[in-house]
C-alpha cells in the first residue's frame, strides 16, 4: 500500500504550478507574437496613410515628423490595450485593399448616382425603412465591417448591430428586404475565411 505524505501532496502541487507556469508563459509569449505582428501592421498602415495623405514624400524633415506621429500614435495605441485583430486585422492580409475595396467604391458609386437620381426626380421616390437583416459574418470583426460598409454606402445608415443582425435604415428599399446586404455580406464572409 502506498501513501501519500505531505511532502508528496506538496511536490504534487508544486509540480501542477509549475505545468501552469509553462502554459501560461506559453500563451504569453504567443499573445506577444501577435501584438508584435498587430503593431507592425498598425505601424504601416499609420505611416501610408500619413503619406498619402500628407503628399510630402521629398523632405526629409517631414518624413520624420511622419515617422514620429506615428510612433507616438503606436505607443498611445499599445498603453490603451487597443492594438489587435480589430484594431489592425493582420489576420485579414491584403485581400481587403485588393478585392473587397475597389468592389465597395464600385458600390459606392453605383449607389450615389441612384440616390441622386432619386433626389433630382420630380416624383421623389422614396420607400424609407428601417429593417433588422441577419448576417452570416462569424466575427465581431466581420459584422462591423459589414455594418460600415452599409453606411458607407449613401442611401443606408447602419443604425445598429446586435448579435447576428443588423439594424438598417434604407432611403428607397426597392428590392427584397434580406438582399440588402446580400452581396456585401457573401463577400465579407470570404474575408472571413482568408
Amino acid at each position: 500500500m502506498v501513501t501519500k505524505t505531505h511532502g508528496g501532496y506538496i511536490l504534487q502541487s508544486f509540480s501542477h504550478v509549475l505545468d501552469l507556469a509553462e502554459h501560461f508563459s506559453r500563451m504569453e509569449r504567443r499573445n506577444r507574437t501577435a501584438i508584435v505582428k498587430y503593431t507592425l501592421t498598425l505601424a504601416v498602415a499609420l505611416f501610408l496613410t500619413w503619406l498619402i495623405w500628407s503628399g510630402h514624400f521629398e523632405s526629409p524633415f517631414l518624413l520624420g515628423l511622419g515617422v514620429l506621429s506615428c510612433l507616438c500614435s503606436l505607443w498611445i495605441s499599445q498603453r490603451m490595450r487597443i492594438v489587435d485583430e480589430e484594431g489592425a486585422p493582420a489576420q485579414l492580409g491584403l485581400r481587403p485593399f485588393t478585392h473587397y475595396a475597389p468592389w465597395l467604391m464600385k458600390e459606392i458609386l453605383v449607389s450615389n448616382l441612384t440616390v441622386a437620381k432619386i433626389i433630382l426626380s420630380p416624383k421623389m421616390p422614396l420607400r424609407r425603412r428601417i429593417v433588422t437583416v441577419p448576417t452570416r459574418a462569424k466575427t465581431e470583426l466581420g459584422r462591423v465591417m459589414l455594418a460600415n460598409s452599409v453606411t458607407l454606402t449613401p442611401g443606408t445608415v447602419s443604425v445598429r448591430v446586435e448579435g447576428e443582425s443588423i439594424t438598417i435604415h434604407a432611403l428607397a428599399l426597392t428590392n427584397d428586404e434580406s438582399d440588402i446586404t446580400g452581396e456585401t455580406d457573401r463577400r465579407i464572409c470570404e474575408l472571413e475565411k482568408s
